[in-house]
C-alpha cells in the first residue's frame, strides 16, 4: 500500500507541476504575442507604452513564478520521498524525545524552512521585479521590520493554535478533527475581529477620510444601500507600493472601509464611489458569507481526511517517514499533510476561480445599479493601467487561475449596462 501511495503522490505532483509550467508558458507566449497593439476597446484610454509595460510585467512575474514552482517542488520532494522529514525527526527526537514538544517542533521546523525558502524570492520580487517596473516604494529597513512583525504575529497566534490542535489529536479521541475544526473557526473569527484595530495598524497608518465632499458622497451610497460601517479610512499604502486598492475589514457592524492613498490620488470622486459600490456588492449579494461557508466546509473535509490518514501507516511510509508505533506521530502527520495537500487540490483551482469571477460580475452589476457603470469602467481602466495588469491574458490561463474576469469582458458588460 505504501508503494502504491508513493506512486500516486508522485504522479499527482508531476501532473500538477507540468500543468503549472504549461499554463505559465502559455501566458508568457500569449501576452508577449499581443504586446504590440492595444486592444481596440482600450486604445482610446491606454497608450502603447503602458500596454507594453503591462505585458513585460506579466511575463516577468510568470518567469519568477516558474522559479517558485521549481523550488517548491524540490522542497516537497526533499522532505518527503527524499527522506528530509525523517532525518529531521531523528535529530529532533534525539534532542526532545517523542513527547509533545517534539510534535510542535517538527511542524514548526517545516514551517520555518518553508519561510526561509520563500524569503529570497520575496526579496527579489520586491526590490528587483517591483523596482524594475516602478512600483516599489519599500525600503530594506521596512522590509525587515515587516518580516519581524509578521514572524512575531505568527508565533503569538500560530504557536498556540498548533499546540491546541496537537493536544486535541492526542486527547480528544477519533473525533479530534471535529473539535479542531471548531477551534479553527473560532481562531479565524478572532483574527477577523482583531485585524482592523490591532493587527493592520502594526503595519500601516490609518486615518479617517478627510475629504468632506467625498465622505458625504460615500455616506449617501452607504445609506441608500443599507450598509453599516464604523468609518471610512485611508491607508498609507504608498509607503510600500504604488499599486492602488480598497477593501473592507472587520465583522458585522464593526466593518471598516479602507482606501489606499494611492487609489484616492488617481481616481475621481465618482469613480471612487463606483469602486466602493462594487465592494458593497460583494456584501449585499452575500458573497462574503458564501466564501466563508465554503472555506469552513473545505477545512472540515480536510481535517476529516487528516484524521483518517493520520491512522494509516502507509501514509507515513509512502512519503518517506517511519512512524513509531509506540508513540504519537501527530506532528509528522500534520507536516506531511500540508506538504502534499497542494498537489492534490491544485486541480480544483478552476472551480474556485469560476465562482470568484461570477461574484465579480454580480458585484459589477450591483455597482452599475447603485452608482455608475461608466464610472466603474473608467476606474477599472485606470487601475489596469496603474497596476500594469495585462489586457490580453491567455484565455486558458485566465480560466484556470484568474479570480477576476478579463478586462475586456468586464468593460464590455459595464458599457452594455450603461447603454
Amino acid at each position: 500500500m505504501a508503494n502504491a501511495f508513493t506512486a500516486v503522490f508522485l504522479l499527482v505532483l508531476i501532473a500538477s507541476v507540468v500543468m503549472r509550467v504549461w499554463l505559465a508558458w502559455r501566458q508568457i507566449r500569449y501576452v508577449a504575442a499581443h504586446a504590440h497593439a492595444v486592444p481596440p476597446r482600450f486604445s482610446a484610454r491606454i497608450g502603447l507604452e503602458a500596454h507594453r509595460k503591462a505585458a513585460a510585467y506579466t511575463v516577468a512575474k510568470q518567469k519568477l513564478a516558474l522559479v517558485d514552482v521549481a523550488l517548491g517542488t524540490l522542497f516537497v520532494l526533499a522532505l518527503t520521498v527524499g527522506g528530509g522529514l525523517q532525518a529531521l525527526a531523528e535529530v529532533l527526537e534525539g534532542e526532545l524525545g517523542r513527547g509533545f514538544a517534539f510534535q510542535v517542533a517538527i511542524v514548526g521546523a517545516v514551517v520555518l524552512f518553508s519561510a526561509l525558502l520563500d524569503l529570497p524570492l520575496s526579496w527579489y520580487r520586491q526590490f528587483h521585479l517591483e523596482q524594475r517596473f516602478g512600483f516599489n516604494r519599500m525600503t530594506p529597513a521596512l522590509f525587515v521590520a515587516d518580516l519581524a512583525k509578521a514572524t512575531l504575529l505568527a508565533v503569538i497566534f500560530g504557536l498556540p493554535l498548533l499546540s491546541v490542535v496537537l493536544w486535541l489529536m492526542q486527547q480528544a479521541g477519533d473525533a479530534w478533527w471535529v473539535y479542531a475544526w471548531l477551534v479553527w473557526i473560532g481562531f479565524n473569527a478572532l483574527l477577523l475581529f482583531l485585524f482592523p484595530t490591532v493587527i493592520a495598524p502594526l503595519f500601516n497608518r490609518f486615518e479617517p477620510l478627510r475629504d468632506e465632499q467625498l465622505a458625504k458622497r460615500i455616506q449617501h451610497l452607504l445609506t441608500r444601500t443599507g450598509f453599516a460601517s464604523r468609518g471610512v479610512f485611508v491607508m498609507d499604502g504608498s509607503r510600500r507600493s504604488s499599486h492602488g486598492n480598497a477593501y473592507f475589514s472587520g465583522l458585522g457592524r464593526a466593518k471598516r472601509i479602507v482606501f489606499f492613498d494611492t487609489l484616492l490620488q488617481r481616481l475621481a470622486p465618482a469613480e471612487i464611489e463606483a469602486v466602493l459600490a462594487h465592494e458593497l456588492g460583494h456584501f449585499k449579494q452575500r458573497h462574503i458569507v458564501q466564501r466563508l461557508a465554503l472555506s469552513s466546509l473545505a477545512s472540515l473535509l480536510g481535517l476529516a481526511l487528516l484524521g483518517w490518514l493520520s491512522a494509516q501507516p502507509w501514509f507515513y511510509t509512502g512519503l518517506g517517514v517511519i512512524p513509531v508505533a509506540e508513540s504519537r506521530n501527530d506532528g509528522l502527520a500534520l507536516a506531511l499533510f500540508f506538504l502534499v495537500l497542494p498537489a492534490f487540490t491544485f486541480f480544483l483551482a478552476p472551480l474556485a476561480s469560476m465562482l470568484s469571477r461570477r461574484h465579480e460580475f454580480e458585484a459589477d452589476a450591483f455597482a452599475a445599479r447603485e452608482a455608475s457603470a461608466t464610472d466603474l469602467a473608467s476606474a477599472l481602466v485606470k487601475l489596469y493601467e496603474d497596476n500594469a495588469s495585462t489586457l490580453t491574458p491567455d484565455p486558458l490561463y485566465s480560466l484556470f487561475y484568474d479570480s477576476h474576469p478579463p478586462a475586456s469582458q468586464r468593460i464590455e458588460r459595464l458599457l452594455a449596462a450603461s447603454a
